[in-house]
């Protein structure tokens, strides 16, 4: 297997070493969304910038997402144009610059007597919507009476609707998109580094001490720079304790969970933005086979690398599914898998965590370490823009943004726009008699990269296209572990879990090839691969 690129094990120590050695402008702690976003927004601008990640990248809040670029209709409730006007113009820039990673997706609001939306409410917010998002075209609201939507979506429980409003949003993979981001900002000469925890952080003479584990081997290293980044979504809290100047508690917490169940037990033909009984909307999104059900908001305490997923959560979406469709009830067995994730809200005193905005904030401690927290996946870029602002502002260098210009990895297509591409690589399936794999997936995940994964597959004369998959991954995408190709690679362990297993055992060789693993150490990693899996349907009290 040869190297591509030195975003791999390979080159893991020379990285390192080098990491080590170099004084940096910036050092972004954090591999989420925002720190992400922060990293290619400072690389595009010329600074040295250097991105270090506790796990593995977006292990946390920003894999664990809705999986929806959306503009944020809900918070015209609470008049916060600006952030409708804001998301809604980040949404079309991030379409316009990844289009295999931004998939238009149109949504249906059932209304309903007994709903909080009169029919004239949702038309004239759709409107507004539409008019601060900046949509055009088809894309534009519509608005159905009963039968019109009945029609459109037979499923729905006709006994109190009253019609639905369509309106346009946008699907993504997030995991995907923060590192495919990540990856763009290699090409900008930045570095990221994951599986490198911060245990410590001091500053001597205006520059910044960073002592870090290397979580693969158990090595310390430190690293220095100019400016600090605290990116670290729910963790924000726990690095400025370890900043140790002042004592720190802006955040507060809150769960969403979501589940996922075989498209034949809920065959809707829409995604679905639908009210609860609480007063909550809720999604259920199609997927290839699957559909997919969230989310909760409930505050948590709990453990914040696995937040649990409890029988109260699960019951919440259930009766909230067989509530709303007319279909056979669904309970706890149909379920395939699940995730949950964490949202980071700043604390305001008084309001519970439905109520909360999800705004960013950003504070600077005593020692200049920089911190952001809050915020939403859509607006990302925007976040990046003011942090690397600050930075350019107290440093003096005078380099604008450019981010919204740069065509994220695996989004250009050159002469071909994405369809015809996507029919391209369908046409070469076919050839190859691949009809385990369609090109939807192959483009939702890699983009103009799948041609590659298509020829490692051909020059290696390979059975399985997974085996093509997974020697990219390992060349290409700092991949250390099983779980993690299959959680945050592929996003098969969500999706389409009844061929994990399978496929785990004709990956492994490739690991133990490429990561020179022992037969101990490949069984461990294929043993959190199936308790990973146990854990999707097994839920807490």
């Amino acid at each position: 297997m040869e190297n591509s690129s030195s975003f791999n094990a390979k080159h893991r120590s020379n990285t390192i070493k080098n990491a080590s050695s170099s004084l940096y402008d910036l050092i972004v702690i954090g591999g989420g969304i925002t720190g992400a976003g922060i990293l290619l927004d400072a690389s595009s601008r010329g600074l040295k910038t250097l991105l270090v990640e506790k796990s593995d990248f977006a292990s946390g809040t920003s894999s664990r997402s809705t999986k929806l670029i959306h503009g944020g209709l809900r918070y015209l409730k609470n008049l916060e144009f600006r952030i409708v006007r804001e998301t809604g113009r980040e949404r079309t820039i991030l379409y316009k610059n990844a289009p295999h990673l931004v998939i238009p997706e149109k949504l249906l609001i059932p209304l309903t007597k007994k709903g909080n939306y009169k029919k004239w409410q949702l038309s004239w917010a759709l409107k507004i919507y539409d008019l601060l998002a900046g949509v055009k075209g088809i894309d534009k609201r519509k608005m159905h009476n009963k039968e019109t939507t009945l029609n459109k979506e037979p499923l729905l429980n006709s006994l109190d609707l009253i019609g639905a409003g369509v309106y346009a949003e946008y699907r993504t993979d997030d995991a995907r998109l923060t590192l495919e981001i990540i990856k763009t900002a290699l090409n900008y000469n930045g570095t990221a580094i994951n599986y490198s925890e911060v245990t410590d952080l001091k500053k001597h003479n205006n520059i910044f001490h960073v002592n870090c584990s290397n979580k693969l081997t158990g090595e310390q290293f430190v690293i220095k720079a100019k400016s600090i980044i605290n990116a670290t979504g729910p963790w924000v809290d726990d690095l400025c304790k370890i900043d140790q100047i002042e004592s720190i508690d802006k955040i507060c917490l809150s769960k969403g969970i979501h589940i996922v169940l075989n498209k034949e037990k809920i065959p809707i033909n829409h995604s679905i933005y639908f009210e609860v009984e609480d007063g909550r909307l809720c999604f259920v999104i199609p997927r290839d086979k699957v559909v997919y059900i969230g989310t909760t908001d409930t505050a948590y305490t709990g453990n914040k690398n696995e937040p649990n997923i409890n029988n109260n959560d699960i019951n919440y979406l259930i009766n909230a599914i067989n509530n709303t469709f007319n279909i056979n009830k669904i309970n706890k067995t149909d379920i395939i898998s699940s995730w949950s994730g964490l949202r980071p809200l700043i604390k305001k005193e008084g309001l519970n965590t439905k109520e909360l905005s999800r705004k960013d904030e950003i504070s600077i401690s005593k020692s200049g370490m920089i911190t952001i927290a809050g915020g939403k996946l859509t607006g990302y870029r925007i976040m990046a823009k003011k942090i690397v602002d600050l930075i350019c502002k107290k440093h003096n260098i005078k380099k604008r943004c450019i981010s919204d210009t740069i065509i994220i990895n695996g989004g250009e297509f050159k002469n071909l726009d994405y369809e015809h591409f996507k029919t391209n690589i369908s046409n070469q399936l076919k050839e190859l008699k691949i009809d385990s794999y369609n090109s939807s997936y192959l483009m939702s995940n890699y983009g103009n990269q799948s041609n590659s994964i298509l020829e490692i597959y051909k020059n290696n004369n390979f059975n399985h296209l997974v085996e093509a998959e997974v020697v990219f991954c390992l060349n290409n995408e700092s991949l250390y572990n099983a779980l993690d190709f299959f959680l945050r690679r592929t996003g098969k362990i969500f999706f389409y879990p009844e061929i994990v297993l399978k496929e785990l055992e004709i990956v492994m060789p490739y690991f133990i090839k490429y990561l020179s693993i022992d037969n101990n150490e490949a069984d461990q990693m294929k043993e959190n691969v199936k308790n990973y899996l146990k854990k999707l349907t097994n839920f807490s009290e």
